[in-house]
């Protein structure tokens, strides 16, 4: 299987422990700064209803969904706290010349 890395944009426009949305050929993904600027990157929906955790508060490395306060460790994908019981799908992010760039193969 061949790595394919798709360019989510400039790494700058995601302030420390922020996330942004991302999307690609239809489907919605967050993108994650850590306090210590380690990038990550997660399925952009709440696995709970499907609300964009992009619109969600980041403390650490956790993602709280804006609409029922699901919580997710976003370095792992695991769900924290109910009523998120389904965990995320993770991605690989790597940072070239100021640029996202992550792995969704």
């Amino acid at each position: 299987m061949s790595e394919t890395w798709i360019d989510a944009g400039a790494a700058d426009r995601i302030s420390l422990e922020d996330v942004a949305p991302f999307e690609h050929q239809g489907r919605q993904y967050a993108l994650y700064r850590t306090a210590d600027d380690r990038y990550f990157a997660t399925d952009g929906l709440c696995t709970h209803e499907q609300i964009e955790l992009a619109d969600g508060f980041v403390s650490g490395t956790i993602i709280e969904c804006p609409m029922h306060n699901g919580r997710f460790d976003f370095t792992t994908g695991e769900a924290k706290g109910a009523p998120a019981c389904v965990n995320l799908a993770t991605y690989p992010v790597k940072v070239e010349g100021g640029r996202l760039f992550v792995n969704l193969a």
